[in-house]
């Protein structure tokens, strides 16, 4: 049951954004409105991660950062996650880790992902956000509906489980985050020059050919086009 403060401020925003308000003017009305302090932003630390956290970054730079720290991760991401945050000056970084005890009881020799991507997932990221979430009201992401079909008809502004999500750059597309990197002299995730276009967890993660989706290198070779912690709508 979503709160009257929440749905209130989900009225506002949407109003905000059938007036012509962009993203960034519906992220930053939430950062600072009434909900100030009751949001957190979700990040991978991916390729196109720093655009997103520079504008949080401006706009409200104690904003707490939740990354989910899988186990899994490429030790390029985790220095890049250290250098990004200090070169913004972002102050609330937090590590979101799946509990330990689980992962003894659920996946002890750490192969899960191998044989059951979904419920390698849900360990080591959906149950960890789901709890770490809870004294949150809303929460910010940086998809955009270039990246793949399932996100296509992505708004800026959605109610979930209860909770205003924000997605402040859905309509950006490659050019205009190219763009934003340059203009902001953003550094690079270091695996985007060897053709990781979207970079999650090591094992479940390739380098992408010309000419593929940005998230085709993601659970390459199976079905699974998401990690879970965001729904996928049904199909029109």
């Amino acid at each position: 049951m979503i709160s009257a403060d929440v749905d209130d401020t989900l009225a506002y925003l949407r109003a905000l954004e059938r007036r012509g308000g962009n993203g960034r003017d519906v992220m930053a009305e939430a950062l600072t409105g009434t909900l100030a302090g009751r949001l957190a932003v979700v990040s991978s630390f991916g390729a196109e991660s720093a655009v997103l956290l520079a504008l949080v970054a401006e706009i409200a730079p104690a904003t707490p950062v939740l990354f989910l720290e899988t186990r899994k991760h490429f030790p390029e991401t985790l220095a890049y996650r250290d250098g990004l945050a200090a070169y913004l000056g972002l102050t609330d970084v937090r590590d979101v880790a799946p509990a330990p005890a689980e992962l003894r009881r659920r996946d002890p020799g750490g192969e899960l992902w191998q044989f059951d991507p979904d419920a390698c997932c849900a360990l080591r990221k959906v149950e960890p956000l789901e709890q770490v979430l809870l004294p949150f009201d809303g929460w910010i992401t940086g998809r955009k509906r270039f990246q793949a079909a399932t996100r296509a008809r992505l708004p800026f502004v959605e109610a979930e489980t209860g909770r205003l999500k924000l997605n402040p750059l859905a309509d950006w597309d490659a050019v205009a985050v190219r763009q934003e990197f340059e203009r902001r002299q953003l550094p690079r995730h270091p695996l985007v020059a060897a053709g990781y276009r979207s970079i999650g967890c090591a094992v479940c993660t390739r380098a992408v050919g010309v000419g593929e989706d940005s998230r085709a290198g993601r659970w390459s070779g199976s079905a699974k086009v998401e990690c879970g912690i965001h729904q996928v709508p049904a199909p029109a």
